[in-house]
């Protein structure tokens, strides 16, 4: 997608530029990072030394000055996001171990936040002989609490939840039907990649609901999400399994997939892709959201070439994708979940932290936290938990979720 030139920074952003700005009310938490500041390096660093597996600090800052004030304010139209008082608090560190991976469901009723931990991730040793595993926090105690401070390590409880029976190797999820929808990427040849629901609360009961293309398995269902307009369930369906030791070799094209549960009807809805990844729709459902994170082939290491990239589709109303478009490129790290707010803005996990673009595709500011954001999701107004592997964070801001519980 080719988007118009953009004109000079607005009036605002300027001012905030500006030395003089000491009237502008900046958010204590945030900063202003000038894009024109680094449109001409003169010395650009080579391919081995810049490139998708690193950082990019822009000059004058550090990667400490970036942590410091995290919400990086590229465009104005990021004020009214993040609003007069963002903070971002770190939750709980677990080492090597990467516990904070994906599935982000937010549990109205319960205020109970879920998530998963990394498949196929060597320092966690799941995959092929242990199943990745869910958890979960209460948000009312994070609210209450910690949500002032800056570092809240150990002090709000993660709870494991075993689901009954197991879900396998979990790692996309979504609310669907007062219940949570689990993406199962599978384990070896015999455990078939599925789709789940979990009840919320225990004994968390667990329904296998689709496992199967006309008797052939998935390769490793990734992602998941729900039309807003008609209820479908919507999935990526990807090889990270195999790349990743756990799966085999590729056992069907990788797509993205529709399925009506009502009527037991599954579909392809759009292919092409190297790596499809994660999947949301605009608040109205007329849009589609698709990644690709080619760039990450698991054991055969990294390849330029392939996509880091984010796609938009019309959706039709029989639900099936057209038009597909080029929404964004990420140069650090690649787009891996991605969610929405009530005002179509699109907010997607990257090697770097949350970025957050309009409707159009403009970057409009980042939620940095200066490593791999896998995923994330709002938890209705205001607030946002922020899954960054080894890291889990708590971030309030003004905007609100598109799909804080969906009832479909």
């Amino acid at each position: 997608m080719v988007h118009a030139r953009r004109p000079p920074l607005a009036p605002l952003l300027t001012l905030l530029l500006a030395t003089t700005a000491k009237a502008v009310d900046v958010p204590a938490q945030a900063q202003v990072i000038d894009q024109k500041s680094f449109n001409v390096l003169g010395d650009v660093p080579p391919p081995t030394v810049a490139n998708s597996t690193t950082l990019f600090i822009p000059p004058g800052t550090t990667k400490e000055s970036l942590f410091e004030k995290p919400f990086h304010i590229y465009d104005e139209e990021f004020l009214d996001i993040i609003g007069t008082n963002p903070t971002l608090t770190l939750l709980n560190s677990s080492g090597t171990n990467p516990r904070f991976h994906e599935a982000a469901v937010w549990v109205p009723s319960t205020d109970d936040f879920f998530f998963v931990q990394n498949a196929g991730d060597p320092a966690a040793g799941t995959g092929l002989n242990k199943s990745a595993v869910i958890q979960k926090i209460s948000l009312s105690k994070v609210t209450a609490e910690v949500s002032a401070q800056r570092n809240a390590t150990g002090k709000v409880d993660v709870h494991l939840v075993a689901a009954t029976p197991a879900i396998i190797n979990p790692n996309g999820g979504t609310n669907y039907k007062n219940r949570i929808l689990f993406a199962g990427e599978g384990q070896g040849s015999r455990v078939a990649p599925a789709l789940y629901v979990m009840s919320h609360n225990a004994p968390y009961n667990a329904t296998v609901i689709l496992d199967n293309y006309f008797g052939r398995q998935f390769n490793s269902i990734n992602d998941v999400a729900i039309n807003p307009r008609t209820g479908d369930i919507y999935f990526t369906d990807t090889t990270y399994g195999y790349v990743q030791d756990f799966r085999p070799e590729t056992v069907i094209q990788k797509q993205v997939w529709m399925f009506n549960e009502s009527s037991g009807a599954v579909a392809v809805v759009a292919d092409g892709f190297n790596m499809p990844n994660g999947i949301t729709f605009s608040p109205d459902g007329h849009h589609a959201y698709v990644t690709d994170t080619g760039v990450i082939q698991g054991f055969f290491g990294r390849n330029s070439s392939f996509p880091s990239s984010i796609y938009r589709y019309d959706v039709e109303e029989d639900g099936t994708f057209s038009n597909r478009k080029t929404f964004a490129f990420i140069a650090t790290g690649v787009p891996d979940g991605v969610h929405v707010d009530t005002k179509g803005n699109l907010y997607a996990g990257c090697g770097d932290g949350v970025h957050v673009f309009n409707p159009s595709g403009k970057l409009l500011g980042k939620i940095w936290i200066g490593s791999t954001v896998a995923n994330f999701q709002f938890a209705g107004k205001g607030r946002m938990v922020i899954l960054a592997e080894t890291q889990l964070f708590f971030a309030t801001l003004k905007a609100e979720g598109a799909f804080p519980g969906q009832l479909y």
